[in-house]
């Protein structure tokens, strides 16, 4: 696949970090889609993986990638693992991964795309997301795939102590807007950003 997707889909509208633009053109996203869309896969829009669900847009997962500011050594937590590919991206920039989704046929599905592509420091639980996943936090970033009407309590207790994100799409189902949770010991400060539309967050 041609680079310039990237340029036209993600550089020109502010997407700048050299990592994360790396990670998304390492990742084949047209495995992460039905067969019968494949010929869209780096299109400028989200589409539909089955079970009522979407990838998002890969301007989308690149801004949402971008906030969580990964060096390396990160364990992840990403909320609505859908068919994959946010947990891939993710994996290509982290230490660990842990994916849950709550629709299991999803979460089996991902689990074998992801397996073929020979990434191995992802795990997919098949979960309620809205819970996180206590056994394995802390987490230094969270990810979450779908919109909240509010920020789940649980995520932000399983972030890390020491400066852990959390990047999540708040407000009514018709639209939301993009939040940055940062952590430092008790004390949690909540930046509101880009406006955006996501499937709800159920649980």
């Amino acid at each position: 696949m041609s680079e310039r997707w990237q340029d036209e889909q993600l550089v020109v509208r502010g997407v700048t970090d050299a990592r994360v633009l790396d990670a998304m053109r390492r990742v084949p996203r047209e495995a992460f889609v039905p067969p019968a869309s494949r010929a869209e896969a780096y299109a400028d829009r989200a589409l539909p993986i089955g079970s009522g669900q979407t990838i998002s847009q890969p301007y989308m997962v690149a801004v949402m990638t971008e906030a969580l500011r990964l060096v390396g050594s990160e364990r992840v937590l990403d909320v609505g693992t859908g068919s994959g590919y946010q947990a891939a991206v993710l994996s290509v920039l982290a230490r660990d991964v842990i994916t849950i989704e709550r629709r299991p046929e999803l979460a089996e599905s991902a689990r074998a795309t992801l397996a073929a592509l020979g990434y191995t420091n992802i795990t997919v639980i098949a979960g309620d997301g809205t819970l996180g996943s206590p056994e394995h936090a802390p987490f230094d970033a969270i990810v979450v795939g779908a919109g909240a009407p509010r920020i789940p309590d649980a995520l932000k207790s399983q972030l890390s102590a020491s400066g852990g994100r959390l990047v999540i799409p708040v407000g009514p189902p018709e639209h939301q807007m993009l939040h940055v949770v940062t952590r430092d010991g008790n004390a949690f400060t909540d930046t509101p950003g880009l406006g955006c539309v996501f499937v709800p967050l159920i649980g």
